[in-house]
């Protein structure tokens, strides 16, 4: 079997007068990179439209539980509870003696009734984690019915039963699997990020214009009045953007299966079924959703005009290297131009380290790629899928 320890997905985006990712300031993020100042789309950003996307190939079409992030989870909580029947003094309590317990932060402020169980910061939780916490202060509720007392069940049930919370599968929901949770509570657990994702930036020096328009008053305007009802600039940027995506296989599988990841390429086939879905969902995710920002002034959607995937053993390296140099905004293939700037940094590198990786790449125009076959991007998902799964060599995948 040929399993990979990595996947490497590379990809250039272009948009054209989009405000897809701002900054504090509402200006479009911007990077310092080589030569030139670029624009930037955050990871976060990605990451967020990757996860809420709704189409055929959306995360939560996978059946694994998803997760809910926020500051007022545990409100959800005491308001799941009262809807089963419980008083709103104990659902109230319930709420409290999770958070006195430790099972996330107390709020930045003294308040009292639902305000009191406002967490200080959005924290990510799987709806099995809370669907299993709504079940057990439900059954603690029954036998505990003093506000005060119920806390200290609350309390001795997180300590004796973290483990248990820990063991749920699928508990702190797919999106925890995919992209990590970093929590400081005493009860949830941590989780290592199987997919690593990296700031997209443009290839080329950034490309920006500010776009001033006015409000026409409809009304006014029928009664004969002259002006408008409100004058507003905002930034524009166009450019083709680079984006890199690493998937950790062996993490994935055990974020997904709660294996030992170093135990990952023992593991039967059906251990490795979902892992395999997971990345096949998330390489058209990659390819097809893109950042919503300003959607109804600007229509920022984008199909990937290439995507390069890489699998094998070598610890992932990017290729922003390509671009250290910014390419002329004025090159008249300039997408031709990236893509052979990205091969002639594959040929230096695999000329360098004797790097044996397994590459195919999608591609609207006609460029080559070193020792890599062109895949439209079904087969290339497919691909990739039966990599993880059947731990297939290229060939028999595609």
């Amino acid at each position: 079997m040929n399993l990979p320890r990595f996947i490497q997905i590379h990809t250039l985006h272009n948009y054209p007068g989009a405000l897809l990712n701002r900054d504090d300031a509402g200006l479009a993020k911007r990077l310092p990179y080589g030569d030139a100042i670029r624009t930037r789309i955050s990871s976060q950003c990605l990451k967020r439209h990757w996860r809420v996307a709704e189409d055929h190939f959306s995360l939560a079409s996978l059946g694994v539980p998803m997760a809910v992030r926020s500051r007022v989870t545990l409100d959800l909580i005491r308001r799941r509870l009262m809807e089963g029947g419980l008083s709103e003094a104990l659902a109230q309590a319930a709420g409290e003696g999770l958070r006195d317990a430790g099972l996330l932060d107390k709020g930045g402020k003294e308040s009292k009734g639902k305000d009191a169980l406002e967490t200080g910061q959005a924290v990510l939780m799987g709806y099995a984690e809370i669907d299993y916490l709504v079940k057990r202060c439900a059954e603690l509720a029954q036998e505990n019915t003093e506000a005060k007392v119920l806390k200290s069940a609350i309390a001795k049930f997180l300590k004796d039963e973290k483990k248990n919370i820990e063991a749920l599968k699928h508990g702190s929901g797919l999106e925890s699997a995919l992209f990590g949770r970093m929590v400081t509570s005493d009860v949830l657990a941590s989780r290592d990020a199987a997919v690593y994702v990296a700031h997209a930036f443009t290839v080329h020096e950034a490309q920006v214009e500010n776009d001033y328009f006015t409000v026409v008053d409809d009304l006014q305007r029928e009664a004969g009045e002259l002006g408008s009802a409100g004058i507003f600039d905002t930034e524009l940027a166009s450019g083709l953007y680079y984006g890199y995506v690493v998937v950790d296989v062996p993490q994935l599988i055990a974020n997904l299966e709660g294996e030992a990841a170093k135990d990952w390429a023992t593991l039967p086939t059906e251990k490795r079924e979902l892992a395999g879905r997971v990345v096949q969902h998330l390489l058209h995710l990659i390819a097809t959703v893109s950042p919503g920002a300003k959607r109804g002034s600007t229509a920022p959607f984008d199909w990937a005009k290439f995507m390069l995937v890489e699998v094998g053993d070598w610890q992932p390296r990017s290729l922003a290297g390509a671009f250290q140099n910014a390419l002329p905004t004025d090159h008249a293939a300039l997408r031709e131009a990236a893509v052979q700037m990205l091969a002639d940094e594959i040929g230096k590198l695999d000329g360098a380290y004797g790097a044996t990786l397994d590459r195919r790449f999608l591609a609207l125009d006609k460029v080559t790629v070193p020792n890599a076959e062109r895949l439209p991007l079904n087969d290339l998902a497919t691909w990739v899928q039966a990599y993880i799964t059947q731990g297939a060599a290229p060939a028999q995948a595609a």
